[in-house]
């Protein structure tokens, strides 16, 4: 079986109305037991999908989004670094109308889950995501060709993602959109976004790059939950204030626009240490750990697989 094919599963397996699979003794259970045939179809529907088929899931879409032409690309991440702005103006939003209190965060981050929403349940091209998408692949063939596309694919996103950021962040800078008291609190988050050092940061980037690669990886199984899974992970991202290459590119431009912190130390204050970060946190944290441990029967199901040559 090629590795750019879909780990086949039986027929009997596969749910229709999710395209899920149970496991085989799952299947195999259900089939000897006392269910009529729509009781079983209910149980099957209910069954825990195995990390296989979320692993096989996730890198079909990491395939097609390598073959995605260069020019959707860029829209879909420029799209992406435009709606990732409302995670920074809904935090701002809601805090401006807070006290300043320990508690604060606990509320004000629940703004900063907008812009993941938009993002992610729209199917935007966010770089975070693809840190594990499109890594699978590599991961499986292990060739020079997909290395490459998978190189130009982040080159492309990352890329149309800070654009977008920075058109967002200009926006926001225009005198007079909003009151006194919002335009203070969004120059306070864009300039905490900037001051922090650069290990801190750079650790802070790896726990959000960890968080959202693991977020997607539980999504095939999430169904219904989706949103649910989407607004707990990317809360925690806001409330530790864990950076995020493209959140957190808006807070930064922001400070730039505002004069209150220079391009250098957007370039290295944020941008180096969370890029470091966060490909770390989804490559190393979540898509190899999450590989290895199906490597094996991953080996057996394509057959063998090249090394880079």
């Amino acid at each position: 079986m090629s590795a750019g094919r879909p780990l086949e599963q039986p027929a009997a397996e596969t749910d229709g109305a999710t395209g899920d699979a149970p496991a085989p003794d799952a299947a195999t259970a259900l089939e000897d037991s006392a269910l009529d045939e729509a009781e079983r179809d209910q149980a099957a529907k209910h069954s825990s999908i195995r990390a296989l088929v979320i692993h096989e899931v996730l890198r079909e879409e990491g395939e097609a989004e390598l073959k995605r032409q260069p020019s959707a690309l860029a829209w879909s991440g420029l799209a992406a670094g435009l709606s990732m702005g409302f995670s920074f103006l809904g935090l701002s939003l809601i805090r401006s109308a807070l006290p300043d209190q320990p508690w604060t965060r606990l509320i004000d981050s629940l703004g900063y889950t907008i812009g993941f929403m938009i993002t992610i349940l729209g199917r935007q091209a966010l770089f975070t995501e693809s840190t594990l998408t499109a890594v699978l692949p590599i991961l499986v063939r292990r060739d020079r060709k997909t290395l490459y596309t998978t190189l130009r694919f982040w080159a492309v996103v990352l890329t149309c993602n800070l654009v977008g950021t920075w058109v967002f962040a200009g926006l926001l800078s225009i005198d007079g959109i909003f009151p006194a008291t919002i335009t203070n609190t969004l120059g306070q988050v864009a300039h905490d976004a900037v001051s922090g050092q650069f290990w801190p940061t750079f650790a802070k980037a790896v726990l959000a790059g960890w968080l959202i690669a693991g977020m997607v990886w539980l999504l095939p199984s999430a169904r219904t939950a989706k949103i649910l899974v989407i607004l707990i992970l990317t809360y925690i991202v806001g409330i530790g204030r864990f950076s995020h290459i493209v959140a957190g590119s808006v807070d930064s431009a922001f400070a730039v626009f505002a004069g209150t912190a220079s391009l250098g130390e957007y370039l290295h204050g944020f941008l180096l240490p969370t890029l470091m970060g966060n490909t770390l946190g989804g490559v190393g944290m979540v898509a190899i750990l999450n590989h290895a441990p199906l490597a094996p029967d991953l080996e057996g199901s394509h057959g063998g697989h090249e090394t880079y040559r």
